[in-house]
Formats: C-alpha cells, sequence, structure tokens
C-alpha cells in the first residue's frame, strides 16, 4: 500500500513526525511524503524534518506566497500531477492549511481515498481560511480521525455518522504522541534568554493584516514586558514583514523561529504563554502552562473549559490584565482528554484497512 503524506506547516510537520513513525512499524505501507513548500523558510521547515527524524520527502513542490487562492489552486495542480505519477492508494492530510485543503481535493478529483487528521475541529468563524479548510477537507475525506470527543460530537451534530459519508474514528490527538516522544530531548535555543519570561507567539492573518489589531498586539506586548516579566517572541516571518511594514516598535525580547525542540524547552520553561496558534495552545496545556489566546474564539474549547486556556481580545491593557492573573501558575494536565499517547498507531491501523 502506498500513502501519499502532505505537509506544508510547522503543526502538520510534528504530527507527521509521530505518525510516521507509527508507518515504521507497517512494513505493509509504503509512506510518501510531499512538502508543499508553504512554510518554506528554514527555521519554519527544514529543522523541524531534521531534529524529529520525519522521512526526507519524496517531493518538494516549493509553493509559497500570493493569496489563499492562488496558493491553493498552484498546489492542486503540483499534486494532481505528482497523485497521476506516483498513484498512491490513499492521501494523509492534517489539520486546516491550504495544503491541507489542495491535498485533499487533488485525491478526490482522482477517486483516491483520503484521510484527516485533526477532523471535526470547529472555531465557527467562517472568516477564518483554516474553518473554511477544515469544513471542506472533512466533507470529501473517506476516513476522519477526531483527536476529541468535542470533535467527534461537532461531526455527529453534522450528520457524518448518521449518513456513513465517511469512517469516523476518535483516534485522540496525535500531538500528544509527538509531545510524549520528544519532551525530554528538549533544547536550550542557542541564545541568551531572560529568567522568569513569558513565551509569545503571534501569526494568524486574523491579527497581523488587521493594523488595529496588529498595533494593540504589539502595544499590548510592550507592555507586558515592562510590566509583568520579559517577553520571548519567536518571529513569524509573516508578523515580522508586517511590524515593519507599520512602522511599529516592538519592544520584547525577539528571537527567530525555532524548532520543535527548542519550543518544548521554551514551553517548559516560561512562566505562561501568549499565542494566537492553535498547536501552541494544547502544547502550553501538555507541559502544563496556563495559556492566553488572542483570539475571540478556539477550536480547542476544552482547553478553555478546564480554564487552562482564556481568550483574550487584543487589547494591550486586557492582554497584561489576563497574562498577569495566571503568570506562573501551575496547570495539571488531563491528558486522556486527548488520547492515550496511541493516536499516531490508531491513525495507521485504520489506513491500513483501506485495503
Amino acid at each position: 500500500m502506498k500513502v501519499a503524506t502532505i505537509v506544508g506547516a510547522r503543526p502538520q510537520f510534528i504530527k507527521a513526525a509521530a505518525v510516521s513513525r507509527a508507518f515504521l512499524d507497517q512494513s505493509d505501507i509504503e509512506e510518501l511524503v510531499v512538502h508543499t513548500g508553504q512554510h518554506f523558510d528554514a527555521g519554519m521547515s527544514d529543522i523541524f524534518f531534521r531534529e524529529l527524524g520525519i522521512p526526507k520527502p519524496a517531493a518538494y513542490l516549493d509553493i509559497n506566497g500570493g493569496s489563499h487562492g492562488d496558493m491553493t489552486g498552484r498546489m492542486l495542480i503540483a499534486l494532481e500531477e505528482y497523485f497521476y505519477k506516483t498513484a498512491p492508494d490513499c492521501v494523509l492530510v492534517y489539520g486546516d492549511t491550504n495544503s491541507t485543503l489542495a491535498g485533499a481535493l487533488a485525491a478526490a478529483k482522482m477517486h483516491i481515498p483520503i484521510a484527516h487528521v485533526e477532523a471535526g475541529l470547529r472555531s465557527f468563524n467562517m472568516r477564518m481560511p483554516e474553518e473554511v479548510n477544515r469544513l471542506l477537507t472533512d466533507q470529501i475525506s473517506s476516513i476522519l480521525f477526531c483527536p476529541t470527543q468535542q470533535a467527534l460530537l461537532n461531526l455527529e451534530k453534522e450528520g457524518f455518522t448518521a449518513d456513513g459519508r465517511a469512517k469516523v474514528v476518535y483516534s485522540g490527538d496525535v500531538m500528544l504522541d509527538a509531545i510524549q516522544t520528544f519532551s525530554s530531548l528538549a533544547l536550550k535555543p542557542s541564545v541568551e534568554l531572560p529568567q522568569d519570561f513569558l513565551l509569545a507567539t503571534v501569526h494568524r492573518a486574523e491579527n497581523t493584516d488587521d493594523l488595529v489589531k496588529l498595533r494593540n498586539l504589539v502595544e499590548g506586548l510592550n507592555l507586558i514586558h515592562s510590566e509583568l516579566a520579559p517577553v520571548v517572541l519567536p518571529l513569524h516571518p509573516r508578523t515580522r514583514n508586517a511590524i515593519k511594514d507599520a512602522n511599529l516598535s516592538l519592544e520584547v525580547e525577539t528571537i527567530d523561529p525555532v524548532g520543535y525542540l527548542e519550543m518544548i524547552w521554551l514551553l517548559q520553561n516560561s512562566g505562561a504563554v501568549l499565542t494566537d496558534s492553535g498547536g501552541l495552545q494544547k502544547e502550553a496545556y501538555f507541559c502544563g502552562k496556563p495559556c492566553i489566546t488572542v483570539r475571540d474564539e478556539t477550536e480547542w474549547v476544552e482547553l478553555v473549559q478546564v480554564r487552562a486556556n482564556r481568550l483574550c481580545p487584543v487589547e494591550a491593557e486586557t492582554m497584561l490584565s489576563y497574562c498577569t492573573d495566571v503568570f506562573g501558575q501551575k496547570v495539571n494536565p488531563r491528558l486522556d482528554m486527548f488520547g492515550d499517547g496511541r493516536c499516531s498507531a490508531k491513525v495507521v491501523h485504520a489506513i491500513s484497512q483501506l485495503q
């Protein structure tokens, strides 16, 4: 059996690292990793393959930049061509990026079964490109792997389990597998860092492309840095360019993007996390750190319900207040909310049953 795994962005590399290890235990499956190039910066891409032992990509498409439609369209053309050449028996996609949707669409047009890891997540905000991507991918997938019971419930409400249009599997979250596998290998970044710092990441277009929100974010980060604790910010290329174009002054400890092992170290040694990332909300929880999410909604509602995560308006004083409330606190994670740490094996086993 031949499985084409489509990746292109940081969270997908982490998930693929866990599942690819499980593929190695299935001798009758050949995995072909296809890197779309969506994240092309070495600090956002290459380092993950080196650190996590992800198989060398069978194909690198080098597609990045441009609008969502332009990027997705170019990926669709290239992936269709690759599938014609390699004839995979299944296409495996992760999450909710443009790479996810392009891989699913190309496979669906060619009647290739699609396996979607991290299915059923919903923010219920159709202005988010990620929400559009995940909804459409779920609709055309053959196997839907749900990371949480809430994701399973979302699919049930949408009729997936009643009409049998796809096989729905509660697998748990493969990112739990990844952090359990790699947390003992955490690496301190090779830069000087302050003690008792707050870890921040900002990259979503809803924050970086809205000038009012971007100004408020920069003001809030600067305020937290001066009033509460040093802020360490691995600076995403999109955010760096947006801040530069807006001529804003960022007065926190910025560092280059880091690999997964360095990010785990930063999480383990931080006093709290402020982010707009979906994946980092969970990683903070797995590491026992409180999280403030500068978004109006989250697809990981479980973390809000157990008060490990708090949604925060993009307002400077509110950001400072929320971070002050939780800084230095410990979170006791209930990992069973995200599976049993054997999620990747369940994914691979279900895919192997397609034949």
